[in-house]
């Protein structure tokens, strides 16, 4: 099995499942109302300029994340 990393490292292209969401109290409710649950794939589809925010594909739908969100997703590639 592959090991888990955070949602900010992956790269723009990357296709990846998530394994867990562990942010803290109403962020986590959020993050997860936005479709990013365990089992759930995402792909990279985009950053800014500065590198942040990220742009993921999941679902057929376009979302923005910042980095600092994104390091509570872990997930496998």
């Amino acid at each position: 099995m592959a090991e888990a990393v955070s949602l900010r490292s992956l790269r723009v292209g990357d296709t990846a499942k998530i394994t867990s969401v562990d942010a803290p109290g109403e962020l986590n409710r959020r993050i997860r109302d936005m479709g990013l649950t365990p089992g759930s794939t995402v792909k990279v589809v985009g950053r800014a300029p500065l590198q942040d925010p990220v742009a993921l594909r999941l679902s057929g739908v376009t979302i923005m994340l910042r980095n600092k969100e994104a390091d509570y997703i872990s997930v496998v590639l």
